[in-house]
């Protein structure tokens, strides 16, 4: 299904989008060596339930998953890259950590990630991976726009992330987004430009550009969920989601000022 919404509807997906935000945020400030990652999930729960909205992963589950989620948020650790279950986990300094939070509330959904480092700058490897996720995004959403195609935004992404000497993975990608957590078209993070389908005013998409150091290959973690690299290598996550507009995209998971 491809959602277009109204613009009633996406002042609605605005505030959803501003509560992610601001609880990754928030997360982001607590966090430091010594953090639990079932902490993490705890606080999630708790600004989640206060702020009156819904998780969309402790029920969700997908064919690719273990049975439901039954968590807030998905934290992966240096080589856990995408779907990281939360787990009794103490931080260590240095730890390369990947947040990815998706809720609804008022009926509608937005889907965001961060990834830093734990109690430190990291390396200069953590940080160019870290940064070209975050380029890579921004490309995306620079790309994004009424009469654009989907392709346009997924080679953009791809663009930056080959540029700096990655390697993409096709599996999974960014999507559509509305009133449900995934929804069509699928946005690949990487692609030809002038293929796929055409943006519209009102169409909300989750772009998330995803890499892994030394590889493109995934494996699933014995939880049934975490997705690893297959080397072991480092990882980072970054995501937004945009809303179309008449003139280009509005980020919509930015945190509150």
């Amino acid at each position: 299904m491809i959602e277009i919404l109204t613009p009633a509807e996406v002042d609605r997906a605005r505030e959803t989008g501003a509560l992610v935000g601001t609880i990754l945020a928030t997360l982001k400030e607590r966090v430091a060596v010594g953090t639990n990652l079932l902490e993490i999930d705890a606080w999630t729960k708790e600004m989640i339930l206060e702020a009156g909205a819904e998780s969309c992963y402790v029920d969700y589950a997908p064919s690719f998953g273990n049975g439901p989620f039954g968590h807030y948020i998905c934290t992966g650790v240096n080589d856990a890259v995408l779907h990281g279950l939360p787990r009794d986990y103490a931080l260590a300094q240095g730890d390369l950590l990947s947040l990815d939070l998706a809720i609804k509330l008022r009926g509608f959904a937005a889907d965001a990630a961060i990834s830093f480092v734990v109690g430190a700058e990291g390396s200069n490897e953590d940080q160019k991976l870290i940064e070209t996720t975050q380029k890579a995004l921004e490309a995306g959403i620079a790309a994004a726009g009424p009469n654009a195609k989907i392709g346009d935004l997924s080679y953009a992404m791809g663009a930056v992330i080959k540029a700096a000497g990655y390697k993409v993975n096709l599996e999974f990608g960014g999507h559509g987004i509305g009133s449900t957590m995934h929804q069509d078209p699928h946005v690949s993070n990487d692609g030809r430009p002038g293929r796929g389908y055409k943006l519209r005013p009102g169409l909300l998409l989750a772009l998330e550009p995803w890499i892994m150091t030394d590889t493109n290959k995934l494996i699933m973690d014995k939880d049934g969920w975490t997705l690893r690299s297959a080397t072991g290598c480092r990882t980072a996550h970054t995501e937004h989601t945009i809303a179309i507009t008449e003139t280009g995209a509005e980020i919509l998971t930015l945190p509150r000022s």
